[in-house]
């Protein structure tokens, strides 16, 4: 299959997924977040990292925010990405409150861009820092693949990333098999576990 085909089924899934997140429900959808958010919290990936980085969600996503407060209050720091100017790169930088927050140009709240809050993650791989990442999607498969908005932000995270990764899906978005579906290229990379509010998938 070219590449041209997979981008086209991409698209084409990328609305499906979108409609069944959607189709849940705001009443739905925030029960199944609460669920998912206790079950990351128990992981022990979630109770090594002295360090989340997570997305701050928007509109229907698997909210992270209760999850950020609960962060700060069990002593962790929490960073956000930020959209570089360089193609296709996120920075991270360290927030303590939401207060700081500005809207970038694809309307995603993201950190001010501040010097003494920008986090270097090679250097805290390499001084041992545990560190965890949430991940985002419209979908999660059961091998940990995932389908998310086509711009390959994660994608390059996850390539370099020496922490643990865990993507965050409601049960209704899972799929059994991305790749059987002709839905992952070779860029495409897996997180380890895959938390839903009926199950840790690893």
């Amino acid at each position: 299959m070219d590449q041209s085909d997979i981008k086209a089924r991409k698209r084409d899934a990328r609305a499906e997924y979108k409609r069944i997140r959607s189709d849940l429900g705001q009443t739905a959808r925030d029960a199944a977040d609460a669920q998912i958010a206790e079950r990351v919290a128990g992981l022990s990936e979630w109770q090594r990292a002295q360090l989340v980085l997570t997305y701050l969600s928007i509109g229907d996503e698997v909210d992270t925010r209760a999850l950020i407060r609960r962060a700060w209050d069990e002593g962790r720091t929490v960073a956000l990405p930020r959209v570089a100017k360089r193609a296709h790169q996120m920075d991270w930088y360290r927030i303590e409150d939401f207060d700081h927050l500005e809207t970038s140009a694809f309307g995603v709240e993201e950190p001010v861009e501040d010097p003494a809050c920008l986090l270097s993650l090679a250097d805290e791989g390499v001084f041992g820092i545990p560190m965890l990442a949430l991940v985002p999607g419209l979908t999660f498969d059961r091998f940990g693949y995932r389908l998310g908005y086509g711009g390959g932000y994660y994608d390059r995270l996850l390539a370099a990333f020496t922490g643990d990764a865990v993507g965050l899906c409601r049960q209704a978005q899972l799929a059994d098999d991305l790749d059987a579906r002709g839905l992952v290229c070779a860029y495409d990379q897996r997180v380890p576990v895959v938390v839903t509010e009926n199950e840790v998938i690893r």
